[in-house]
């Protein structure tokens, strides 16, 4: 299923305030909430803002690294919905799909990761059914939920 970054946003917790990525779904109006952390959520923002600091960022360091030595990202795919040991919830996997000189390889990912790397390349998205059936939510939860600025503050 296609996807895209609707949203970084800042979700009230009892353990505090939790950033949440939001994956829009094309043809659905319910959308997936990936909770991550504010590092990872202000990397997002900057690439979607093609913010540039002068110096690279890890994502972007890996992107140039990537470059010189001839790849680059393809697509990146959360594949999997993997439950937590202690119930609550679970974790995101994804598959970074990258064309090298010689193949295309698939890397295991964090989403944050690979949707930060997503966010400064424009690769597609995408979200298997299983996926998006077990983690789907109701998308007016998100959308009253402060926005992340790029430099994590809300």
């Amino acid at each position: 299923m296609k996807a895209s970054i609707d949203a970084v946003r800042v979700a009230g917790t009892p353990q505090g305030p939790v950033p949440v990525v939001v994956l829009g779904v094309e043809g659905e109006t319910d959308v997936v909430p990936i909770f991550i952390g504010f590092e990872e959520a202000t990397s997002i923002v900057r690439g979607l803002e093609a913010e540039d600091i002068g110096r690279p960022l890890t994502h972007d360091l890996l992107l140039d690294v990537m470059e010189e030595l001839g790849g680059r990202v393809d697509r990146i795919v959360v594949s999997e919905l993997a439950d937590r040991d202690d119930g609550e919830g679970g974790t995101y996997i994804a598959d970074l799909h990258v064309q090298t000189p010689r193949e295309t390889v698939v890397v295991d990912a964090r989403p944050s990761d690979s949707l930060a790397l997503a966010a400064r390349t424009n690769v597609p998205i995408e979200i298997t059914e299983g996926v998006f059936e077990a983690g789907r939510d109701d998308s007016e939860k998100f959308e009253q939920l402060q926005p992340l600025d790029e430099t994590g503050d809300l």
